[in-house]
């Protein structure tokens, strides 16, 4: 079912600010008027409630997805209440922050801080992304109140996820995703299983969105078929701090444009305490930050290596090298961006 609610229909009430980009690809967004039902992933939820009661009698899966929390940040006014603008901020950046970051790590995704736009503007943008956040967070509850109703949370399986991280102005600006740093790479992701001692306790482990289906399969009894990528997360959703060595890869490709004379392909990759980045196999730069002290990874330490950071650089990209390509492909791929 793909329906169309309000936030299709009144797409001309939307406020972009940044006008010469579509809603969809711009800092957008509406406090709706009226009720969440009228929304489509309102709309969304009730028809996935309704074929949850129809088909609770006999296995079924059922893929539930939602639009938001992606631009335009349209949800009900009384989502934007929630979120004050007097309490929106910013994230801190050092001063500087940049200058030790290659420039495909910018190209064509946010290279001029912030889009050029005014704090109070960014402020509304960020309410408007957090509203939008609360407003799926109410149709992921009416889901899970359904399955209560039907008496099917004790036999049914839930996976939450996103498709991607999202960036709020980290790194002085930098905005939505296309990056290779933890706040685009980083996703949620959420499974609940009847009767596993792990739920309701988060992980720190580090897993791939490949894990999904081999854990589903896992879970539910079936067979996988040959060479499948990825692997069971069962053993975490017993406990969620077993061990695990476990790692996560990531790739963005950056078309060519005035900052960059040819497109690079980079790829990054993600451990329990290092994030080690390459664009165009170091020739336009490399990356790597250590998670244990630096979290938001303000600190490029591929810059000036001392002994352990060659040392983990050397391993990471050899693991790098043996799950992720440089080849920029040769079809034709999105356009580059300004």
């Amino acid at each position: 079912m793909n329906p169309k609610g309000r936030d299709k229909t009144d797409e001309a009430l939307i406020i972009n600010a940044e006008p010469h980009r579509k809603i969809s690809a711009a800092l957008s967004w509406l406090a709706a008027e009226r009720t969440d039902d009228e929304q489509t992933d309102g709309i969304i939820t009730t028809e996935a409630i309704k074929l949850m009661a129809q088909k609770c009698d006999k296995p079924f899966f059922l893929g539930v997805g939602f639009f938001r929390p992606h631009t335009p940040f349209v949800a009900p006014k009384k989502y934007f209440a929630m979120c004050p603008l007097r309490d929106m901020r910013l994230p801190y950046a050092p001063k500087g922050d940049r200058d030790d970051i290659p420039t495909a790590a910018f190209a064509h995704n946010c290279p001029v801080p912030h889009y050029n736009l005014d704090e109070l503007t960014l402020r509304k943008a960020l309410q408007a992304y957090f509203a939008t956040i609360s407003f799926v967070d109410s149709q992921v509850g009416r889901l899970m109140t359904a399955l209560d109703e039907l008496k099917l949370a004790d036999n049914t399986i839930v996976v939450l996820w996103s498709d991607h991280g999202y960036h709020l102005g980290e790194h002085n600006g930098i905005w939505q995703k296309r990056t290779l740093f933890e706040q685009s790479a980083r996703s949620p992701l959420i499974i609940r299983v009847p009767g596993m001692k792990g739920n309701g306790t988060a992980s720190t482990r580090i897993v791939e969105f490949v894990d999904i289906y081999p854990t589903l399969t896992d879970l539910a009894g079936l067979k996988n078929p040959n060479g499948l990528e990825g692997r069971s997360l069962r053993p975490l959703l017993q406990n969620p701090l077993a061990e695990w060595n476990g790692t996560a890869i990531t790739q963005v490709l950056r078309p060519s444009d005035k900052r960059l004379p040819k497109p690079v392909m980079g790829r990054s990759i993600r451990t329990a305490r290092w994030r080690y980045s390459d664009w165009a196999e170091g020739k336009a730069g490399v990356e790597l930050y250590d998670h244990a002290s630096d979290p938001m990874e303000f600190n490029n330490f591929a810059l000036n290596p001392d002994p352990e950071a060659k040392a983990v650089m050397q391993r990471l990209r050899k693991l790098l090298e043996k799950k992720a390509s440089c080849k920029v492909p040769t079809t034709p791929f999105n356009p580059k961006r300004l």
